[in-house]
């Protein structure tokens, strides 16, 4: 796909990796439909940034754990953009839930956002395109899908979960659709994070740094630009797998 001229609508753009996925593809001429949730003030920001590089950005708000809000959202986005070429369901929460004090609502509110969000969008925006002119959905999981981490079982689950949804929509709306995921390792370590911990990641990582939004971003277009790639899971981590 030519990313020039195209719809692209990123989940959890406002911020962090998804700021980088929109701005990675306003600067191959992509114009932008950007979704956050709570982050306005940072929305607007990136928002500004894109149109910058001389393409539309359009803001969109809604909970991406609510399917009212989803639903709602989706149409919103097919009224006034009857083509979307791409989406990038970025989109994340992530936060520690020890096991033993794991609580249904911990369950629910990862889950919902981190699965049931992207699904519903999925399904909306993914019928539409497969309808119509075809595009392209990349989600952006989490090599912990893969190799779960300790303490965070609910988090893991969701990103296993968006790599089996992935593979699913890959087959369910080829051959006009393709569907792929990205799965980062350790990028955008969160603020306050120990530096010892810091530390011991780094030296589990065989390229000895941390990940970078350009690097996740590079993927997605990668991804996004190839015509016969199709239900894969490209795993960004520096190695960080091998170990």
């Amino acid at each position: 796909m030519d990313v020039k001229e195209k719809i692209a609508l990123v989940t959890g753009g406002a911020k962090r990796v998804g700021r980088g996925i929109a701005l990675a593809l306003a600067g191959k001429g992509a114009h932008i439909l950007l979704h956050y949730h709570t982050s306005k003030l940072e929305a607007e920001k990136t928002a500004g940034d894109v149109r910058s590089l001389g393409v539309r950005c359009d803001l969109f708000q809604a909970d991406l754990g609510s399917t009212d809000q989803v639903l709602s959202m989706a149409q919103n986005v097919l009224k006034q953009f009857p083509s979307i070429h791409i989406l990038v369901n970025s989109a994340s929460l992530f936060y520690k839930t020890p096991f033993k004090d794991v609580s249904e609502s911990d369950w629910d509110r990862l889950l919902d956002t981190n699965l049931k969000g992207p699904f519903t969008l999925s399904r909306k925006i993914g019928n539409h395109m497969a309808a119509h002119e075809g595009g392209k959905i990349i989600n952006i999981a989490d090599w912990s899908g893969s190799r779960p981490y300790k303490d965070y079982a609910p988090y893991c689950a969701s990103k296993g979960g968006l790599i089996t949804l992935t593979k699913s929509l890959a087959r369910d709306l080829a051959p006009k659709v393709q569907a792929n995921a990205v799965a980062p390792g350790p990028v955008l370590l969160p603020a306050g994070f120990p530096e010892n911990e810091k530390e011991e990641i780094l030296k589990k990582i065989p390229l000895g740094r941390l990940g970078t939004p350009r690097d996740v971003a590079s993927a997605v277009l990668f991804l996004v630009e190839n015509d016969f790639i199709n239900g894969t899971v490209l795993v960004v981590d520096g190695g960080r797998s091998l170990v």
